[in-house]
């Protein structure tokens, strides 16, 4: 009888053992940590929640550190177990009493069949394809050495602790595959965290990896086949019918399973249907019985029903994703909590235990990592790229742990050295992750040439300019939740010009040589016609990397999966309808790492812009609201409390805002739409207002606001505002330079935050004000004066006759700003108000009068709103006046 079938055996014996106790539950007087029987669920509550809490716990901590969460979990379990807290009279006995364990084994055996089931959807044979050679040599040598050593190691380990009663061949056998396996489902993890998955020795460790795992497999189920059969001649049996089964599920199985996803549509769909997904479960665990009674393990059963599942069309990343969370969150922490259980350190209390520990640990690591070294050498690595993939297969993890589990079930090893091992395996996955980073730091990597498409665009050929008044033509718009696309699509129309292509009898398509040829073209010396400019956007598609698996193999095929992504191809599909040049690159990487991956992007795309749209979330307007329609913007949530959206929504997204405006090497502009439709534009109700009040930012939005204002649909009111003091108030003129106010000393500091950046204060002096005034006056003039001495195309000239300029001086700028702002949506409706993040370079900061808007509005603003949006963002936010908000940022060389 296998290993699953005692399981259930034993726990179906203990259920009718005795008849319940009549009862009233804890209201009679019952004590709800008394194991019955009868009715387990009680304790097994309480066991999974200690358990699950105290994996929680430790993963925080570890992962900072960037430890895999199979690190936490048998930590968990140590100290969970007789090492620690089972010293604690009376704990063990109430919380994990022996004759509850049965109950915990059975849930967590289901759920290792399962997670192997997973492990072998993660299994793709074509990467082993893509890098045969180096990744034959690296598994074949990774595998022999410590296999041999292995078995060498374990001479001494059986002559020094193993009973004389365990077969001398098999516990060799079984040390060999414990020091020589490698952990395919942590090294992909690492792997993914480490952004490795796009280098050549991410794909050639990943490949080694695969070929290293399935051999592993085979090796631990002949040990296990040969620990069960009673003769060598069973044993010979067991394998061939072992043999036959993984034929027949490999090759009639896997089609049946392929030909049954196509006829449900679940394989075209990309998704499996409730009858594929009943189906899948079915051939999972009949997969694991079948092992099981043959006297493989059942796992081994689970991880042959992974390998038929088809990968095309996102279908195995879609079967995944409605099963991880359980096996994850549940089922795994069960499991490896029972071999911390298992695990006493309290029998490690003498010198040669540990000696053999640390022997146990330099063998199984120098086996490794000298093999694949010299083989990776051999294919043509160098020395930092060696190292790395030395030291990534000799991770150890989750497989060597199950592994461990299996020899301690089956009796060949004790609780000793079952204990010396799981230490052995905790050290080496411990140092996987530290020793790949020091050998290969991200300055020395290589990316593979058929790795993923992490971007797209064509390079451009020169540096870029800092001129607040260049035409933008190339930007680089965020897209990582598919409620970003009515704000991404709104602001992408507004930067089409209505204007006709040379060529009208296609759709604007993705054109790499003629888009390299145009950016290449001279520049002529007359300002070029804005018709004549293509307008490029370079979509960055984000998705978030977890511990889920289905994040993991999202990771490995990030290169396919652009193809497939929903949001990627709406916004395509939107580009071409608007003759735009839409070029797209995903990335599947931490929530922390998205500002880099969005600088990065930029970076390689040559990009002059950011874009990062924002649409307001799934609120509704509180009742007798007054506001307009249903738009509210995404900062609502932090101060409306009688909306239904998560209050910490908006100020989590806050800070991934800000640090993408710390970290950008270009322009910035946040777009927050409150709701404006993409079809207004059409017909020519959009309008934009400007707030000119100076500084890099102010003169990045009013040059954007003409560019945008090159579309004949869109029209906009610029209104420069000077801030009055109480000494000298300064007349309003037309001709846009106003006196200088005489302002009070304003203490000025950079404000930082833990989190990220707050808007920038530059520190005030004499020299900084007057070369700040003088650049405002100078771009002012540069718009707004009709006798402008600058050359002007004719877009030009006719975007600036659809501009209204006009200065205003006031002793509260912001009041009057939202007083105008309100006119304007009065009598617009559709209203997109252009303004600067931050005030630098001496420019007055309006906190003060910020925070008596908020105080008028009686609304509760967070402080991330202004350290985000900026105080005349946040002024209109605190104001509901209803505009949506473009927030630009000037790159750091423009200021």
């Amino acid at each position: 009888m296998g290993e699953l079938s005692r399981q259930v055996a034993h726990f179906t014996r203990q259920l009718v053992s005795r008849q319940a106790k009549e009862q009233g539950g804890v209201i009679s007087g019952d004590n709800p940590v008394e194991y019955l029987p009868s009715d387990p669920i009680r304790l097994w509550v309480i066991q999974v929640v200690i358990i699950i809490a105290m994996t929680q716990f430790l993963s925080l901590f570890l992962a900072r550190i960037r430890q895999p969460r199979v690190i936490a979990e048998v930590i968990g379990g140590i100290l969970l177990g007789p090492t620690v807290m089972g010293r604690i009279p009376g704990f063990k006995q109430s919380i994990f009493p022996d004759v509850s364990l049965p109950g915990l084994n059975l849930t967590s055996t289901i759920g290792l069949i399962l997670f192997l089931f997973l492990v072998g959807l993660e299994i793709d044979t074509k990467v082993i394809k893509r890098n045969i050679v180096a990744a034959s040599a690296i598994s074949i040598a990774g595998l022999l050495v410590p296999l041999g050593l292995g078995a060498a190691l374990g001479v001494g380990v059986y002559r020094e602790f193993i009973d004389p009663s365990v077969n001398f061949g098999y516990f060799l056998l079984f040390t060999a595959v414990a020091i020589g396996i490698t952990a395919f489902p942590v090294l992909c993890r690492i792997l993914t965290e480490l952004k490795l998955l796009d280098t050549t020795v991410g794909v050639v460790t990943l490949a080694a990896g695969v070929g290293n795992d399935v051999v592993g497999w085979i090796l631990l189920a002949l040990t296990v086949a040969l620990v069960n059969a009673s003769t060598g001649l069973t044993a010979l049996y067991v394998l061939l019918v072992c043999v036959g089964y993984v034929i027949m599920l490999l090759y009639p199985g896997r089609w049946a399973y392929v030909w049954m996803a196509k006829r449900t549509g679940s394989l075209e769909q990309g998704t499996p249907t409730a009858g594929m997904m009943t189906i899948t479960i079915l051939v999972v665990f009949i997969s694991a019985f079948f092992t099981d009674i043959i006297g493989v393990h059942a796992i081994f059963g689970g991880f042959l029903a992974g390998l038929i599942v088809p990968h095309e069309n996102g279908y195995a990343i879609s079967l995944v994703e409605k099963l991880e969370d359980l096996v994850s969150i549940l089922f795994l922490p069960i499991y490896f909590t029972l071999s911390g259980l298992r695990t006493n350190l309290g029998l490690m209390d003498n010198g040669k235990t540990w000696g053999y520990t640390v022997i146990i640990c330099l063998v199984a690591f120098f086996s490794k990592f000298l093999a694949c070294y010299a083989a990776a050498s051999a294919t043509g690595f160098n020395w930092r790229e060696s190292g790395a993939i030395g030291s990534l297969m000799s991770c150890k993890g989750l497989v060597e742990l199950i592994v461990l589990n299996i020899g301690l079930q089956a009796g060949i090893l004790d609780t000793r050295t079952f204990s010396m091992f799981v230490v052995h395996a905790l050290i080496l996955t411990f140092i996987t992750t530290p020793l790949t980073i020091l050998f290969y730091p991200p300055k020395y990597r290589t990316r593979e040439a058929d790795g993923h498409n992490h971007h797209t665009a064509e390079v451009g050929t020169g540096p870029r300019s800092s001129s607040e008044d260049e035409t933008k033509t190339r930007f680089a718009l965020i897209l990582d939740k598919i409620e970003q696309l009515p704000a991404a699509m709104t602001i992408s129309q507004l930067l089409q010009p209505n204007k006709t292509f040379a060529s009208t009898t296609t759709l604007a398509s993705i054109d790499e040589k003629s888009e390299q040829s145009e950016k290449a073209r001279p520049t002529p010396t007359p300002s070029p016609s804005f018709s004549q400019t293509t307008i490029s956007i370079n979509a960055l598609r984000l998705i978030e990397l977890t511990n889920r698996t289905s994040a993991v193999l999202k990771s490995q095929v990030a290169d396919s999966l652009i193809f497939n992504d929903p949001i990627v191809s709406i916004f395509r599909t939107f580009g071409h309808l608007n003759r735009l040049f839409v070029s797209a690159a995903l990335s599947v990487v931490n929530y922390d790492e998205f500002p880099s991956a969005i600088a990065k992007h930029v970076t390689e795309s040559d990009s002059q812009m950011v874009i990062l749209p924002w649409s307001r979330g799934t609120t509704s307007v509180a009742e007798g609201d007054q506001g307009h329609g249903s738009a509210l913007n995404p900062f609502d949530g932090i101060f409306r409390k009688t909306t239904t959206e998560d209050q910490t929504s908006s100020a989590v997204y806050s800070e991934y805002i800000r640090n993408v405006f710390a970290t950008a090497p270009s322009h910035v502009a946040l777009f927050v739409d409150r709701g404006l439709s993409t079809t207004s534009v059409g017909n020519g109700s959009q309008h934009l207002f400007l707030p000119f009040f100076g500084g890099p930012d102010d003169r990045l939005s009013l040059s954007f606001l003409v560019q945008l204002c090159h579309n004949s649909a869109v029209q906009a009111t610029v209104v420069r505002v000077q801030k009055l003091d109480d000494l000298s108030r300064a007349s309003t003129n037309i001709d846009g330079k106003p006196a200088a106010p005489v302002s009070p000393p304003i203490s000025s500091t950079i404000h930082q935050t833990v989190a990220a950046a707050d808007t920038v204060y530059g520190q005030h002096n004499t020299e900084t004000r007057l070369a700040s005034d003088t650049a405002d006056n100078l771009t002012w003039n540069h718009y707004a004066s009709p006798s402008g001495s600058s050359p002007r195309d004719v877009d030009t000239v006719s975007a600036l006759s659809r501009i209204t300029f006009s200065t205003v001086s006031s002793a509260k700028p912001l009041h009057t700003v939202v007083d105008l702002v309100a006119n304007e949506v009065s009598q617009h409706k559709n209203v997109i108000v252009v303004t600067g993040r931050s005030r630098r370079l001496a420019v007055e900061s309006h906190r003060s009068e910020l925070q008596q808007i908020i105080a008028e509005s009686g609304a509760s603003v967070g402080s991330s709103v202004s350290k985000t949006l900026g105080d005349v963002g946040a002024a209109f936010v605190a104001s509901n006046t209803g505009a949506s908000l473009l927030i630009l940022q000037a790159s750091s060389s423009a200021s």
